[in-house]
């Protein structure tokens, strides 16, 4: 595969055997070379745990002080229809909603239900599991204050969910924001994934976090200095 010029020069501003502050980490970020769309930036995450145990799944949401940067489409499932869309979902329901999405209709990045639609909306747990798009207590997403559920979504709320390697991404801004507000998110990050660490778990939870924009290489972080652990 072919490197591009803007990739090699990134690569040139990191040490890649370092581990840097968060502070320093964000500053070489911000200085590599940009693309010509506004790239996400993420925290990539190696955790300890043994994905094949039920019991150390790691998975939580991070409300992020800065936000997203990510225009995030939500639809609601329930039976008040005209409060979820006067709150700001792009669509919401129940029995037609659910049928649209039985039929393939995917075009949305967060589903969230109210208690009494779990019922009905279980029927989709094949469709909407395996993308990250069931609705969950533990995310938030399963509410009666559907009203709170979007803001909170919409103004940075971030879900995230451990894969089968043990590996885990946040998403934490864009590279149009200022690196003050990067670091802050960072920082959100990181400390709600601490304290999502499984209770039956002993031993070193996490193992490297890297920050990295969608088309920069990583740059490793000094977690433990930075936070303690």
């Amino acid at each position: 595969m072919r490197i591009s010029k803007r990739y090699i020069k990134a690569s040139s501003l990191v040490e890649h055997n370092t581990t840097y502050s968060i502070r320093d980490a964000v500053e070489i970020l911000c200085k590599m070379p940009i693309a010509k769309f506004d790239e996400t930036i993420e925290i990539s995450c190696n955790l300890g745990v043994d994905p094949k145990k039920s019991d150390q799944v790691v998975r939580g949401t991070v409300r992020l002080p800065n936000g997203s940067g990510k225009s995030v489409r939500v639809i609601v499932f329930t039976s008040e229809e005209e409060v979820a869309l006067s709150a700001g979902a792009e669509q919401a329901g129940m029995d037609e909603l659910i049928a649209k999405v039985q039929g393939g209709w995917l075009d949305f990045d967060v589903a969230i239900a109210t208690v009494s639609a779990m019922k009905e909306v279980r029927k989709l747990a094949r469709i909407l599991g395996p993308r990250g798009l069931m609705p969950n207590p533990k995310s938030g997403t399963v509410t009666d204050d559907v009203e709170e559920g979007i803001r909170a979504v919409k103004a940075g709320r971030v879900e995230y969910k451990m894969d089968k390697t043990a590996n885990i991404s946040i998403v934490i801004g864009k590279r149009s924001f200022a690196p003050e507000k990067i670091e802050e998110n960072l920082r959100f990050a990181v400390e709600s994934l601490i304290s999502s660490r499984p209770s039956s778990f002993s031993g070193q939870f996490l193992k490297n976090i890297s920050i990295s924009s969608t088309m920069s290489p990583g740059v490793k972080i000094n977690f433990v200095k930075e936070f303690k652990i």
